[in-house]
């Protein structure tokens, strides 16, 4: 059962390529269902802290996330600039944002229930329950 509402939830990616010598290689996936529970163990001065900086926008973040589920396989930005490329996109009920560079490769997928989560927990101004 666990499995299925891990895989359900979807898997957040985070994944940096530094090509430089001795550059960063950081390779994360974990699955979404995370980070509701992992919001429980921010201290809740950091959680107050948040809600204050960012707690306002949260509303449009909702919305914004609402809309994104009718787009499930679109391109928002794309900018190609020499050997330098971004894309912002949604795929399979994620955000997908990718930028491709000479000297780096940075490629990030969230869940867009996942980020509606926290921005619903933010605006609240509490951890989920």
């Amino acid at each position: 059962m666990a499995t299925a509402y891990t895989f359900h939830e979807g898997v957040i990616r985070v994944d940096v390529d530094e090509a430089r010598a001795n550059g960063t290689h950081v390779h994360v996936w974990a699955p979404a269902a995370m980070v509701p529970m992992a919001m429980h163990f921010v201290p809740t001065r950091h959680l107050m802290r948040a809600q204050e900086r960012a707690g306002r926008f949260m509303p449009l973040v909702h919305s914004v996330a609402k809309e994104l589920v009718k787009f499930p396989e679109a391109t928002f930005v794309e900018v190609q600039s020499g050997d330098e490329h971004v894309v912002v996109r949604t795929h399979d009920g994620s955000v997908w944002v990718d930028v491709d560079a000479p000297d780096e490769h940075v490629h990030v997928k969230c869940p867009i229930e996942t980020i509606d989560d926290v921005a619903l927990q933010l605006a609240a101004g509490a951890p989920p329950a």
